[in-house]
């Protein structure tokens, strides 16, 4: 697994050893970056269920100005410090090993994410629930992008929250990419 372009083009990254995560796969990750392209330019990127980190790390080398990667594995997170270490983004990084859940609620009012990514184990059907706290806790610029991985192509089972429309959807193999915008409603 290697970072595909930017100032970290290249650069091979470690992943967790045995099955305890799930890296995304490079067609998957070309495919979102490709979507993703001309929103990332100084842009405060969000890797939630972060694993390796691979996805904040790429959106840092192609010019995302920061990346807030969270994880509950304090393994996972140590794998993330070292690859941003060896890409040299460690510096527009920070690192958190928390529960997506208590991370959400914690930082309310904390600051703002531009790009958000949500890639939880796909057993679990935790997309939905960290859009909504996302949404609740106001940790969305207007004009955010919420981009998820799942194995569900209806996350939010036919009721998508205020303030989010759907600008694009693709299968890969058994992985869902969904990519949504919030436009929160004007009061």
């Amino acid at each position: 697994m290697k970072i595909i372009t930017g100032s970290a083009k290249g650069r091979a990254l470690e992943t967790l050893p045995g099955d305890a995560t799930r890296p995304t796969g490079a067609k998957i990750k070309e495919a979102v970056f490709s979507a993703l392209q001309f929103d990332l330019e100084g842009r405060a990127f969000l890797d939630l269920f972060a694993g390796c980190g691979q996805m904040g790390l790429e959106a840092l080398s192609r010019g995302a100005g920061s990346a807030m990667f969270v994880d509950a594995s304090r393994d996972a997170i140590d794998v993330v410090k070292r690859n941003a270490q060896k890409t040299g983004l460690f510096g527009a990084s920070r690192f958190l090993v928390s529960d997506f859940r208590n991370y959400i609620r914690k930082a309310k009012g904390e600051g703002r994410f531009h790009i958000v990514y949500i890639d939880p184990p796909y057993r679990e059907k935790w997309a939905k629930d960290a859009i909504s706290l996302l949404l609740k806790a106001e940790l969305l610029y207007p004009g955010a992008l919420i981009v998820t991985e799942s194995a569900e192509e209806d996350i939010f089972e036919g009721e998508m929250p205020e303030g989010l429309s759907l600008l694009k959807q693709k299968r890969y193999g058994i992985a869902v990419i969904t990519i949504l915008r919030y436009e929160p409603l004007a009061l």
